[in-house]
């Protein structure tokens, strides 16, 4: 277990394991929750612990003070270090939960961070890494994408947005899990492009993924948050994007934006950009509503530049004969 070292260089288990004989058995109950769950603990008031454990709040306040802490609060203070940058959107939604509000003001605090958050990303964007980025995609053979957790939906996105510039696209993130992903990578090499999505709380499955592309010689970029991101010293190229919210964990409006402005980036430099589009556009009319009729007009624009359109000789035998 990986706990937190208090001022005197004690972690909470090892004052634990120093109190256990002068425990009471309501204490040592208490204790056996702690050291079996020390996250969801950093995250639980006094009230809710002791009911989780089945004891009093009394007992819980007691409890703290065995282990030479001033009360609970303290206690579970210290048990949070280390678990800050988990903790840190649970204790934010406490805290925004506890302060009257209504849904009028949730709704407008919540498309207010998503504004800042996007403008905050376009400000600290470097034209040059996006340039770089726009390249490896578009010169990689296969470009492997792997988001896990809610990083899956917008590597989904991600995939979409390439599949019509690129030749192959593949998702990582299946119903197979992370192990038929790295089974995936091991046909990766140094002509394929590894692209990671990972945001706080960063999964260690998606660094994993990026860790054996890089032993496969792939190239790898990241879309991330920040420098200090797991992700961010595996990776060739690098794309930051803001993720600051009160009520979620990480604002996806942000990483979508960024999504949309690169793959639209490697459309325009893609080659055949039109084409492909109109091929696309040719596969999915059929579950296209209003679609009746489309076929002749989207041939016509699927043609290369200067080429007759389908059928046009038989139209002229006809008008000869």
């Amino acid at each position: 277990m990986s706990t937190n070292v208090d001022t005197n260089g004690t972690t909470v288990a090892q004052r634990i394991a120093q109190a256990l004989p002068r425990l009471t058995r309501s204490h040592r109950q208490v204790a056996d929750f702690v050291l079996e769950h020390p996250l969801q603990v950093a995250t639980l008031p006094i009230d809710e612990l002791a009911a989780a454990v089945g004891v009093s709040v009394a007992t819980a306040n007691r409890f703290a003070r065995a282990l030479d802490f001033d009360g609970y609060a303290t206690f579970r203070a210290e048990l949070v270090r280390g678990f800050e940058s988990l903790v840190a959107p649970v204790e934010r939604l406490r805290g925004n939960l506890e302060r009257p509000t209504t849904v009028a003001e949730v709704f407008a605090t919540a498309l207010d961070e998503s504004r800042r958050n996007i403008e905050a990303t376009r400000q600290s964007l470097d034209y040059a890494a996006c340039e770089a980025a726009v390249q490896r995609i578009l010169k990689a053979r296969s470009v492997y994408i792997g988001g896990l957790g809610a990083s899956a939906w917008l590597a989904g996105l991600l995939q979409h947005g390439l599949d019509g510039s690129c030749n192959d696209v593949r998702m990582l993130s299946s119903v197979s899990g992370v192990t038929h992903a790295a089974r995936s990578l091991m046909h990766a090499g140094p002509q394929d492009l590894f692209i990671g999505l990972t945001f706080p709380r960063y999964l260690t499955d998606t660094v994993a993924l990026a860790q054996i592309a890089k032993g496969q010689g792939c190239a790898v970029l990241a879309l991330t948050d920040r420098p200090s991101s797991p992700l961010a010293p595996l990776a060739d190229v690098v794309l930051y994007c803001q993720t600051e919210t009160s009520y979620r964990p990480n604002c996806e409006t942000s990483v979508l934006a960024l999504i949309e402005a690169l793959t639209s980036a490697v459309a325009l430099r893609a080659p055949r950009a039109v084409q492909s589009a109109s091929r696309i556009l040719q596969a999915v009319r059929p579950w296209l509503h209003g679609a009746q009729g489309l076929p002749r007009s989207e041939a016509a624009l699927a043609q290369p530049a200067g080429a007759a359109p389908a059928g046009a000789g038989k139209k002229k035998k006809k008008a000869s004969s």
